[in-house]
């Protein structure tokens, strides 16, 4: 009989401590969310989005959608916001239909400014396009512009 009481009165100390666990847990706010109620991941988006020829003080200079083939060397700028937690988005470069470079650039915050730049040669003369691609591989936005001579 003894050790059935000290049995009940140690669980009974057991249960009583996790409770005040959980009281505290739930103060604090680190309590786990119950599993049908899990909160949707944060949806990247871009704000801003340019093809331009140089890029200051994070922002983009001479944009536009059509480039002389002696321009040398183009930029993506993008803005992306809605980031919880770090990610990651890849500029995809594409020649007349066909993946020249894919630039991983890391996005650190919820408002984020990242750029890539691509050489173009002289001889690479007609439609291109930059795909703004999340972690996922899902296109956020495309940006076409044409290299004339």
């Amino acid at each position: 009989m003894k050790k059935l009481m000290i049995f009940i009165l140690v669980f009974a100390t057991m249960c009583l401590g996790f409770q005040a666990l959980i009281q505290a847990q739930e103060a604090t706010g680190q309590a786990q969310e119950p599993a049908g109620e899990m909160m949707e991941p944060a949806q990247l988006s871009v704000s801003v989005a340019a093809i331009c020829q140089n890029v200051v003080d994070r922002e983009p200079v001479d944009a536009g959608i059509s480039f002389a083939a002696t321009v040398g060397k183009l930029y993506c700028f993008t803005k992306i916001i809605g980031a919880e937690s770090p990610t990651q988005i890849a500029h995809v470069w594409y020649f007349d239909g066909n993946e020249r470079a894919r630039v991983d650039l890391a996005i650190n915050a919820a408002s984020w400014r990242t750029f890539s730049s691509k050489i173009i040669q002289p001889h690479e003369l007609g439609a291109w396009r930059v795909d703004v691609m999340d972690a996922e591989g899902n296109v956020l936005k495309t940006l076409e512009f044409e290299v004339t001579p």
